[in-house]
């Protein structure tokens, strides 16, 4: 398992029983108010007055505060943890310590992704392409990830003029694309076709779509120290790639659990009347 993904999993899993935890305890003390109100009439008996199982608290917290804790789940979406601190919960600082964290993280490892792609790029141009021309055009992803594999691109056209004679050496990228060509829509690929048939211009037309043209040409000949460099330099820009993205899952996942925490939270006030809604046990004691 990548180690991003092993993070995200543990960290996740951690804020999950932290959660679940803390839901159970607070459904504990609900289920433990509802029973010591409803039993048997003792209040009665000791000279309490009669009390409303779950009935809304509306003495407790002014209105306005319960207007604001109903935000939580919002809150908690928005920002991680700024729910759980309306709902005056400690595990507020988990939640914004896991967020500022991955934050954090997605940024260190984008901008360490993006100082090895300049440095890999910097190597191609300026060892693989510089024999062929001042001017290097950028690549896509593609063709510097090819540059990884082979040795040499070859030759676009072995001949000028005229229509384009494929590369032959097939040790070269271009070479091997031109094998494929032939092999793929040629009856034998060491037996042309007339030039003017289908199977001879779709064989063309693979070599023309993927071939490395003269501008791109590269070659690492004499060069496998520096060759060497450039495939470890591209798989860093990769791993901090990974990571860059490992982080952000791990960010939007902690904005969707706090937000659901926050729900779950009102939702189980709501169960002894916490808040005046959500569902709750109704009913009276009354004095013989």
């Amino acid at each position: 398992m990548p180690r991003g993904l092993l993070r995200f999993v543990m960290l996740v899993a951690l804020l999950a029983a932290s959660a679940s935890a803390a839901w159970a305890q607070q459904l504990a003390k609900a289920r433990a108010g509802v029973a010591q109100t409803s039993d048997g009439g003792r209040g009665a008996l000791d000279g309490i007055p009669p009390m409303s199982v779950g009935a809304p608290r509306r003495g407790g917290a002014p209105l306005g505060e319960a207007e604001r804790r109903r935000w939580a789940p919002v809150a908690s979406l928005i920002l991680p943890g700024a729910g759980q601190a309306l709902l005056g919960q400690d595990r507020f600082v988990a939640y914004l310590a896991l967020e500022a964290w991955s934050v954090l993280e997605f940024a260190n490892q984008r901008t360490e992704a993006r100082r090895q792609r300049n440095r890999y790029r910097a190597l191609a141009r300026d060892v693989a392409r510089a024999v062929y021309g001042p001017t290097h055009p950028e690549g896509t992803w593609e063709y510097y990830e090819r540059m990884e594999k082979y040795l040499e691109s070859g030759v676009f056209d072995r001949l000028p003029g005229g229509e384009v004679d494929p590369d032959l050496d097939e040790s070269t990228f271009n070479g091997l694309t031109w094998l494929r060509a032939r092999t793929t829509y040629w009856v034998d690929p060491n037996v042309a076709p007339p030039i003017g048939s289908a199977e001879y211009r779709w064989a063309m037309n693979f070599y023309l779509d993927r071939a490395v043209r003269p501008e791109y040409r590269w070659s690492w000949r004499n060069a496998q120290l520096e060759q060497d460099l450039y495939i470890r330099t591209i798989r860093r820009s990769n791993m901090s790639g990974r990571e860059a993205r490992a982080a952000l899952g791990i960010a939007l996942a902690n904005h969707l659990l706090a937000a659901v925490d926050a729900v779950v939270t009102l939702r189980v006030e709501g169960l002894d009347g916490g808040d005046g809604r959500g569902f709750a046990l109704r009913g009276s004691l009354p004095i013989p």
